[in-house]
């Protein structure tokens, strides 16, 4: 018997879910169906279509490399598989499950087409290290991050082995292999995808720099992450590979304390990362609506005159403004620095939180919507965090604490290059200075801040307590 493999966000073969499940029938074709959603996704971020057409060509190469053949189609999902189901004999059709609302629903309408067609359609978690359903109680998700963490640390992580499933190269038509310039401006990439690159980047991580994460991880100036956030997106690594990996080596009884807790921190990132996919997955409405009940009517607005300044790096806090000009020349931002760029806009600007995830979607590479909407709402006092209030950040004691030399921030914003740190970290000062602020404000110069932090904060959790309190003696 044939089976179609329909690749989605899992572009590689190694400890692959998938492949794994289709690989019992005789026969495994390798399919990839460009369809109007993924061309959707790809149209909305240049780097992000050059990073995908990278994978789909090193996916390609792999296949190839096997003896198997990776068949390209563009049009609707469903009809496309459907019609080569027919002419490659197949019996069946695997993929992995899409975390976000919109990829659920395409999911399930294409499996109900595929079965109404007589072939069985198999979808798989393949994108998490533990699947939802391992730590799901009662068929319900878990809302709160620490009691998930302790369920998923008890959960094995066991990588599929499929280094050794052939793919078979079947005599149908395909069409080429995506290119960037068919999804809008074309953009060139720092270094095309490589999985043995990849890979090798990742134990060089594993070996040294992961030991020193619980300082890297709030140190943007240094760029000590994993540098997993775009290939585990795309799926051209498995996170079962790499949790599994972290786990072995937290096991090595030579390790300092303090090299022990970096590990801790960095598998507690990786856990995140699944927390926030199956909250996704059990909760499709967190997609536009926030996970808390209490939050759903309270009003965030969708604008303010000092949101253009946020989008374009020029709020006059530099931390802020340096990661978002880090994102807009990048494609990525350090994730320390996202999460209190994210904090300004949701309660310093009070903008609301998917306006903030729409604006960064257009810039960043990697494609993950779920863990973008999970990421924001919790940031914003919306999701699963359960803060009593929201945290919000301020932007120069952060500069203080996460820049103290000024390194990232003189590196991305070079108006203020051969600034003193007094100019980086106590702004005002300057302003009290005409000559200083002249200088540092002009035309040509680093913007004023936009506002003051301590009375927007203070003026946002006035409003919080009001109205939060006021909504939850109504429910």
């Amino acid at each position: 018997m044939t089976a179609i493999l329909h690749f989605t966000r899992d572009l590689r073969l190694e400890d692959h879910a998938a492949l794994a499940a289709a690989s019992k029938e005789t026969r495994v074709v390798a399919v990839i169906v460009i369809d109007p959603a993924t061309t959707g996704r790809l149209r909305s971020s240049p780097r992000r279509a050059a990073y995908y057409c990278s994978a789909v060509a090193a996916l390609d190469r792999a296949i190839t490399a096997r003896g198997g053949r990776l068949i390209v189609r563009r049009g609707r999902t469903a009809s496309t598989l459907r019609a080569l189901a027919r002419a490659v004999g197949a019996a069946s059709v695997v993929w992995a499950a899409s975390y976000d609302a919109q990829g659920a629903r395409v999911d399930r309408d294409v499996q109900a087409a595929l079965e109404e067609a007589g072939l069985r359609a198999s979808v798989v978690h393949d994108a998490t290290a533990v699947a939802p359903e391992e730590t799901a109680t009662e068929r319900r998700g878990y809302r709160s991050f620490a009691a998930y963490f302790e369920r998923w640390m008890q959960q094995d992580v066991v990588p599929y082995d499929t280094l050794d499933v052939r793919l078979d190269a079947p005599e149908v038509a395909s069409e080429g292999l995506p290119a960037a310039a068919e999804f809008g401006r074309p953009s060139e990439l720092e270094e095309e995808v490589n999985f043995d690159f990849i890979r090798a980047r990742f134990e060089r991580f594993l070996e040294a720099e992961v030991l020193h994460y619980a300082v890297a991880r709030n140190v943007p100036a240094d760029g000590q992450t994993s540098e997993l956030a775009t290939p585990l997106s795309f799926g051209v690594v498995a996170a079962r590979s790499i949790v599994a990996a972290v786990r072995n080596r937290r096991a090595d009884r030579l390790l300092l304390t303090e090299e022990r807790l970096s590990i801790d921190l960095f598998l507690r990132a990786l856990a995140h990362r699944d927390f926030f996919l199956q909250l996704a997955h059990f909760y499709e409405a967190i997609d536009e609506m926030p996970l808390q009940d209490k939050m759903r009517r309270f009003s965030f607005s969708r604008t303010h005159p000092s949101l253009d300044a946020w989008r374009a790096g020029k709020t006059g806090f530099p931390l802020i403004d340096a990661g978002i000009r880090q994102l807009r020349a990048t494609g990525w931002m350090h994730p320390r620095v996202r999460s209190i760029a994210a904090s300004f806009l949701c309660f310093d600007l009070g903008v609301d939180w998917r306006v903030g995830r729409e604006e960064w979607d257009h810039w960043l590479i990697e494609d993950d919507p779920a863990l973008a909407t999970g990421n924001w709402q919790w940031i914003a006092g919306v999701g699963a965090d359960l803060a009593a209030y929201p945290r919000i950040y301020n932007p120069l004691t952060q500069s203080r604490r996460c820049d103290p030399a000024g390194r990232y921030i003189r590196r991305w914003i070079p108006e203020l290059a051969s600034r003193s740190d007094r100019a980086l970290f106590d702004l005002g000062a300057d302003v009290r200075s005409p000559q200083l602020a002249l200088a540092l404000f002009g035309d040509d110069g680093y913007p004023a801040p936009v506002l003051d932090h301590e009375t927007a904060a203070r003026a946002f959790l006035e409003r919080y307590k009001r109205e939060v309190s006021v909504s939850a003696e109504d429910s």
